[in-house]
């Protein structure tokens, strides 16, 4: 269905907040900023700002619904005849050769790393974002491989994709706060990528994988 007009209009005005206060965040520190500076530098009401991000943290990781989705994503939309694992390494390597911001490579990414680590309050609210993506992507390898309740394999095979999403993302973090090009990032991303692949079982690359039609 087309977007209304009022949908558009929320979603620049959410869109208009966010960027204001990622300005400010970057500009000087999260804990720094109150959510009332936000709120006038985008001239809204303090109001206006909590209808659309309940917490100070989601105005900057305001694509926390994005990552929680990320990897179950992957999993459902995988080809015919490919597994859960084998879905997740491709999409992953087609955002890291593709040098996409939706992994980090990116210009100004170090600024927003820096951020998040300046900031307690950012930390645990990413953890938190990580730890609702790992308990979807359960719920959707129990779903796509017709598990028994209480089959423990979904529960641990989303623990070592979690962790491949976890451990990548980490590095590309790491990288570019050191100063490097996203491009020499992500050369080196993909080879890794290649080393965790190795480290994989054969159970969990094997796993949920989608008959061949």
């Amino acid at each position: 269905m087309a977007e209304g007009l009022r949908e558009r209009k929320k979603r620049r005005t959410r869109q208009h907040l966010s960027d204001v206060a990622t300005g400010l965040f970057l500009e000087r520190g999260f804990d720094a900023v109150t959510i009332a500076e936000v709120a006038r530098a985008a001239d809204v009401s303090v109001n206006t700002v909590y209808n659309y991000f309940p917490t100070k943290e989601d105005l900057f990781l305001d694509r926390g619904s994005g990552i929680v989705e990320r990897l179950s994503r992957y999993v459902r939309g995988r080809d015919s005849g490919e597994s859960a694992a084998e879905a997740v390494l491709r999409e992953l390597r087609v955002q890291v050769e593709g040098v996409s911001p939706t992994v980090g490579l990116m210009e100004g990414y170090e600024s927003f790393m820096r951020v998040i680590e300046g900031a307690d309050g950012l930390k645990a609210r990413l953890w938190h974002i990580q730890q609702e993506a790992l308990l979807r992507l359960e719920e959707t390898l129990l779903e796509e491989s017709d598990a028994e309740p209480g089959d423990p394999v979904p529960v641990l095979v989303a623990g070592q994709l979690s962790w491949v999403h976890s451990t990548l993302m980490g590095y590309i973090g790491r990288e570019m706060v050191a100063g490097r090009k996203a491009a020499e990032v992500s050369r080196d991303a993909l080879v890794m990528l290649d080393d965790i692949e190795d480290l994989l079982g054969e159970k969990v690359l094997n796993y949920a994988r989608r008959t061949a039609e």
